[in-house]
């Protein structure tokens, strides 16, 4: 028999074991069964918690119903999707989500790896520099959006005043720049922590032994820090796109959603809650939470099975 014929034969008899469904022991059945009983009173709670609420906004979506005329309440269908998808404000607004969910998140990630690298080898006052690093994080986002508001004020903030008592929140690209900037200053630090967290799990011996081979700053963070890490970025990464995605605070704080500056949850809260258009704000909101389903599937799949350990079962 050819070496090649034995490889084949051994590949494929390796191979039948992995495609049987393992059966699990007695133990393993008790341990799942115990977990699902520890775990079903948190999932009653989030369905009760949960399901009623999205379950009542598809409920309304399908309804045109105003407050201003309740009266006139009645069964529309899909109209109210097809409504605000043929929208422009829809499409405006989504573009902004856009624009600002990819720039925050892109420099935040960045910034933040910086933040976690310095915090990671902080030799002298560990403590003193993680605290600081936090404290924009901790500050309330509205009162941190009337901050930045303040200090764009023409004759009033000092931002205004270093570059000539401009009133950049006045114009849409300026104003897009300037709640970019604020929500990168505030997410940076959560950023940075959660890839702390991932460059702890990075084992000390394998980058010592790395460096004792020759290997480069860089080549160390390239080839074993990063994908060592890949499962906290990952998980950074989503919570912050998640949590971009459905910006309100600082664009309600900062420009009220003027001058083309609404993302999708403004335009939602502007006809839940100023137009009273409970048929067209249900299905704004709908539509954010399809919008933040598919960007958790997105990253699931296309980043999840990049995790180290995730392949062995290809193997």
């Amino acid at each position: 028999m050819s070496a090649n014929t034995e490889a084949a034969t051994t590949g494929a008899v390796g191979e039948a074991p992995a495609t049987r469904k393992r059966e699990l022991s007695e133990g393993a059945r008790a341990e799942r069964r115990l977990g699902w009983l520890l775990c079903s009173p948190a999932v009653i709670v989030m369905i009760a918690v949960t399901a009623y609420p999205v379950g009542y906004a598809i409920y309304l979506s399908l309804e045109r119903y105003n407050l201003a005329t309740p009266q006139k309440t009645s069964f529309v269908g899909l109209s109210n999707y097809g409504a605000v998808l043929s929208s422009q404000y829809w499409w405006q607004a989504l573009s902004v989500t856009l624009i600002i969910t990819v720039f925050s998140v892109a420099i935040s990630l960045v910034l933040g790896m910086l933040l976690a690298l310095v915090m990671h080898n902080t030799l002298f006052g560990r403590g003193t520099v993680r605290t600081a690093a936090l404290i924009p994080y901790g500050i309330v986002t509205v009162a941190a959006a009337y901050g930045w508001q303040y200090a764009w004020t023409p004759s009033q903030g000092y931002l205004s005043a270093a570059f000539n008592n401009s009133a950049p929140l006045t114009s849409q690209v300026q104003a897009i720049i300037v709640i970019i900037i604020a929500e990168i200053w505030k997410t940076t630090p959560f950023m940075g922590l959660l890839l702390l967290a991932g460059l702890s799990l990075v084992p000390e011996d394998l980058q010592k032994a790395a460096k004792v081979d020759g290997a480069t700053g860089w080549q160390r963070f390239t080839r074993i820090t990063l994908p060592l890490m890949k499962p906290a970025i990952l998980v950074a990464l989503l919570f912050r796109t998640l949590d971009s995605f459905r910006i309100f605070d600082n664009i309600f704080i900062l420009t009220s959603g003027n001058n083309g500056t609404g993302a999708v949850s403004n335009l939602g809260y502007d006809n839940l809650f100023s137009a009273l258009n409970l048929g067209i704000g249900s299905t704004i909101s709908i539509l954010i939470f399809i919008c933040v389903a598919i960007i958790a599937t997105i990253f699931i799949l296309g980043f999840g099975t990049a995790a180290p350990g995730s392949d062995l079962g290809k193997r």
